[in-house]
């Protein structure tokens, strides 16, 4: 039974998993909006959130916590242009906005981008 288990496995393994969904993360942190579907959006939404409430106060610890997740220029780009706009937010950083179904398996297509 999956009681208490967060997260979604999306038919990969841990190591694939982590590296899947950090490449959208940093496909969305620089470019602003990406299109993708539904689940993928959902959980990265959770690591972009937390990249975004850890770096917004900026200084040393703030770049070293991302550098784990992030190469440096998504690093660069989430500390001086994405981060700042949220100073004042308490959270909810990301907006998802339903598209249609993809045809060939009917799965929800979703555009998620910076509020």
């Amino acid at each position: 039974m999956r009681h208490k288990k967060t997260g979604r496995k999306f038919g990969r393994e841990r190591d694939q998993r982590k590296a899947f969904l950090k490449s959208l993360a940093v496909n969305l942190i620089l470019k602003g909006r990406i299109k993708t579907t539904q689940a993928r959006a959902k959980e990265m939404r959770t690591l972009v959130d937390r990249l975004i409430t850890k770096t917004k106060k900026g200084g040393v610890p703030a770049a070293r916590f991302a550098e784990k997740f992030l190469p440096k220029a998504a690093v660069k780009k989430l500390i001086q242009e994405v981060a700042p706009k949220y100073i004042d937010r308490a959270g909810g950083y990301t907006r998802t906005t339903k598209l249609s179904r993809r045809k060939s398996d009917s799965a929800e297509i979703v555009i998620i981008e910076f509020v």
